[in-house]
């Protein structure tokens, strides 16, 4: 078990009428536990909220006019990962339940298809299994290096493989491409997390499909998995980005905070990131 204070702190001016969908709370899964939380919105804004059953991503969906607009979340989340089995075998594809089959396909940012033949010439000798996905991501940490600002919003999986750079959402596409690739499902998973490698914000990891059960890989190996606060889970990073906007705005702030409650550590540490 595992306790953790997250908080958001989201500011903006707005320049013209504008839609948000933000994607920001604590999911609602199976492996964590919302304690309490809290939710504010500038005043004259009328918000509506929604979740993805099959997913537990929440959204906040409203319209703004011109001026300041500020979102601040905040919520105390037990999580209870439980660590993978050594022996956690790959799935035939016949056998692939018809929910988990998406996560075998191509997406935009994940083209495993054009990768197809390149991963299986660097790891089809690999033998199946967890094994498997952890030659994955030890390869992604050895040949990618993380770069602050080396990418944008859409960048691909193929490109960061050509380029050797990336951030945190890099990785994980790279390696949710690779097990595709490899017939093994996976997406992505973003959420809050503490790490001591900035920029600090929200983190991307991924998550295969390994003996009947979703488990999780972080290829930065900046964040311990089992800490995870989870907010989205998605195909790839268009399912599950912290806020999509129709309108024209200039962001003002952005600060992410996580608290950390673990007995194993001495002293929780806190974390923040302003822009």
């Amino acid at each position: 078990m595992h306790l953790s204070t997250v908080e958001t702190v989201l500011e903006y001016q707005v320049r013209s009428p504008t839609h948000f969908c933000f994607n920001l709370e604590a999911a609602h899964w199976p492996t964590q536990k919302i304690l309490s939380e809290r939710l504010t919105i500038s005043s004259g804004v009328t918000p509506h909220s929604s979740m993805d059953g099959a997913s537990g991503n929440r959204y906040i969906r409203f319209d703004a006019g011109p001026g300041p607009l500020k979102v601040n979340y905040k919520a105390e989340v037990e999580v209870n990962t439980p660590q993978p089995d050594a022996g956690l075998r790959e799935t035939p594809v016949g056998q692939v339940p018809d929910e988990i089959f998406p996560y075998l396909l191509a997406t935009r940012y994940c083209e495993s298809d054009v990768l197809c033949g390149e991963v299986v010439r660097m790891f089809g000798g690999v033998p199946p299994g967890i094994g498997r996905v952890h030659a994955i991501v030890e390869w992604i940490r050895r040949n990618i290096q993380y770069k602050p600002l080396s990418t944008h919003s859409t960048t691909t999986a193929q490109e960061v493989f050509q380029q050797r750079a990336g951030v945190c959402r890099d990785f994980a596409h790279l390696g949710i491409t690779f097990c595709r690739a490899l017939n093994i499902p996976a997406r992505i998973v973003v959420g809050y997390v503490w790490f001591d490698e900035p920029p600090q914000d929200f983190h991307a990891v991924f998550e295969a499909w390994l003996s009947g059960r979703w488990v999780l890989f972080d290829p930065t190996g900046m964040a311990p998995t089992d800490r995870l606060v989870r907010i989205g889970t998605g195909r790839d990073a268009k399912d599950v980005a912290f806020a999509t906007i129709f309108g024209q705005l200039q962001m003002t702030r952005k600060e992410v905070m996580v608290l950390e409650h673990d007995p194993r550590v001495v002293a929780a540490k806190p974390v923040s990131l302003a822009l």
